[in-house]
């Protein structure tokens, strides 16, 4: 999409998949890139994210049409999908990899970032909110395997047992961001 209105989110919220399959249902939303960011190692894959210690959260990055869906809501759709008071864990997943972060790409969201976190996760959330507010130093896209990763194996354990209720929590919170049909 060829858009001067779009912009650009990076989070990091455990297993990018989670996010992943969240985002690609909702209105507004025009791209999602699951990836590595965070880090500083140059390309870094799976491997390297996971078992070399690169540093890179497991995130996604996603393109959005303020006009329909604007930051704040993306934000509040973060805290709600994973658990942003869980120091490096997702679930059934532990390490660095699966912190909860924002990385900013200007400092007005940096500004919304820090007051959703203060004024929205701290409401939904009794535990202290453990999410880092980070500068975006850049997104390196994953695997073609981890694109789109719950459509395309729906029927798996992890998607059935970690993704589906993530999904419907989404569904039921925020009804009028949903694609029709999706």
């Amino acid at each position: 999409m060829n858009n001067k209105n779009v912009e650009i989110a990076t989070f990091g919220g455990g297993c990018f998949w989670c996010l992943d399959a969240i985002f690609r249902i909702t209105q507004g939303v025009t791209k999602v890139s699951s990836g590595y960011a965070g880090g500083e190692e140059v390309n870094p894959d799976y491997r390297s994210v996971h078992y070399n210690d690169s540093g890179h959260a497991e995130a996604v990055q996603i393109e959005f049409l303020p006009e329909i869906i604007s930051y704040e809501i993306i934000l509040q759709i973060f805290w709600t999908s994973h658990n942003p008071t869980t120091l490096n864990r997702d679930v059934a997943n532990f390490g660095e990899e699966y912190r909860s972060v924002i990385f900013y790409h200007s400092d007005k969201q940096m500004e919304i970032a820090q007051n959703s976190m203060v004024n929205v996760a701290s409401r939904i959330w009794s535990d202290p909110i453990v999410t880092t507010i980070d500068p975006y130093i850049g997104f390196y896209i994953g695997e073609e395997i981890h694109q789109n990763y719950y459509n395309n194996y729906r029927n798996t354990g992890y998607c059935k047992i970690i993704i589906d209720p993530k999904i419907a929590k989404f569904r039921k919170n925020f009804s009028d961001y949903i694609i029709d049909g999706k």
